[in-house]
């Protein structure tokens, strides 16, 4: 398979499977707020759907999602009082609840939201202004107009996706592929942010398409990894502010390094699972591989019992979460894993893994999940596989031994309203040698 139908058939893979479920919902929402507020039925009118799904750089596994509804002026001076903000708020919220009663609908600081299943949508009632930017509540500190401008941004992504031979909008596509697979906490305006300044600093792929892909997500990676640390970025168009949420040079830059080792594998049969590497289970597997594994597996006497949280849940990572792991023996504590791997220490085997979560950024209330893999020979031999993905039982550990030597891998998994929000994972490399270390 060629460079450029892997990358095609990659970006299909990502394409929202559950587009018209959102648009109806949109519509829903749309026509309890037109009943309410003008006392029509339009599904259509006086609304803008804003966001990845709005600016059209969203995928697959898309959870959060966002609505602006534009409010009749006559009603300004209604709300445009102390007390006001929070009012009109409880109001786009009573008018969804009178039209729908059975879904689950709460006031927020600056919206709506609305839970369905494995998404939710974040409703702003706004007030248009000349310039067509918005008026939005803000209910903290008694209460506050703000602006927003997403009309400028979606038009920036636009026009510059047009300038770029339609890289742009896909470049934001892949980019959320590879923060889905790594766990990198990122927002949607930032990672589209990231790719249209990206784009707009070269010119070397405004010509180019899907066979030049390989180049451009080695470019990009390494242009992310160079960047400075910074809190913030300015959206384009907008120029209003994005946040940072955590670095995310460190894995930038080791995304770059898979891209130059899937690049080096360019026509061998393992090129798509190098891929694979950066980009997570949407990227397909090599016809080639999955023939050979479903002729190996004739012979195998051991069980491939792996499970995969796509699988089970909507992915679409937002959110913080770090794992590390205490290693102990004889009950004593002894070190941190990630300070062992950092220092190249080896780990052998005979010892208690304690793994934590030491980080979490997720609001309550969510579930904890975790999946040990054992990977190797001595693996296979031992038909220990094991993969499966497993409910946390409610402390946020994970206690574990290490019984034989090979790389092993533990994720977590955060899981809000049905959606991954957040994981993290750890390699636990166990050395062949049993000697104790000090």
């Amino acid at each position: 398979m060629s460079t450029s139908d892997m990358f095609s058939e990659f970006l299909g893979n990502l394409a929202i499977g559950n587009a018209e479920t959102i648009s109806l919902r949109y519509g829903e929402l749309t026509g309890a707020l037109n009943k309410q507020f003008r006392d029509t039925d339009s599904n259509t009118a006086n609304t803008l759907q804003v966001g990845s799904f709005g600016r059209k750089t969203g995928i697959n596994g898309i959870s959060d999602l966002d609505m602006l509804y534009i409010m009749p002026k006559s009603k300004w001076d209604s709300y445009n009082k102390a007390g006001g903000q929070l009012a009109l708020l409880q109001d786009t919220k009573d008018a969804i609840l009178t039209r729908y009663p059975l879904t689950k609908v709460r006031v927020d600081r600056l919206v709506v939201t609305v839970t369905y299943t494995n998404f939710h949508v974040e409703v702003q009632p706004v007030f248009e202004q000349d310039d067509k930017s918005y008026k939005y509540p803000d209910t903290k500190n008694g209460g506050s107009w703000k602006i927003t401008k997403p009309r400028a941004e979606m038009d920036a992504v636009a026009e510059l996706d047009a300038a770029k031979n339609s890289n742009l909008r896909r470049l934001c596509k892949m980019a959320r592929a590879w923060k889905n697979k790594h766990g990198v906490a990122m927002g949607g305006l930032l990672i589209d942010t990231l790719a249209y300044n990206f784009l707009n600093s070269t010119a070397d792929y405004d010509t180019k398409s899907f066979l030049y892909y390989d180049y451009m997500s080695r470019d990009f990676f390494k242009y992310l990894s160079d960047l400075p640390e910074q809190s913030e970025y300015a959206a384009p168009g907008s120029r209003q502010r994005v946040r940072v949420k955590k670095k995310f040079q460190r894995k930038a830059k080791k995304a770059h390094e898979l891209c130059l080792a899937a690049i080096e594998a360019d026509g061998k049969s393992n090129v798509n699972d190098k891929w694979k590497k950066v980009y997570g289970r949407p990227f397909s597997t090599s016809k080639v591989t999955d023939k050979r594994a479903s002729d190996e597996n004739i012979f195998v006497s051991w069980r491939n019992t792996e499970e995969f949280i796509e699988d089970k849940f909507a992915v679409d990572v937002r959110e913080i979460l770090s794992v590390d792991c205490e290693i102990k023996q004889n009950g004593f504590r002894k070190h941190l894993l990630r300070e062992i791997l950092k220092n190249r220490i080896p780990l052998k085997s005979n010892k208690s893994l304690e793994f934590k979560i030491t980080e979490i950024s997720a609001a309550e209330p969510y579930e904890i999940y975790w999946k040990v893999l054992n990977r190797g020979a001595e693996a296979q031999k031992r038909d220990c596989i094991r993969g499966q993905i497993v409910k946390d039982t409610g402390y946020m550990r994970r206690s574990e031994q290490t019984t034989f030597q090979g790389d092993h891998v533990v994720e977590c998994y955060c899981v809000k309203d049905g959606v991954v929000i957040a994981k993290n994972r750890i390699h636990v490399p166990i050395t062949p040698d049993e000697s104790d270390y000090e």
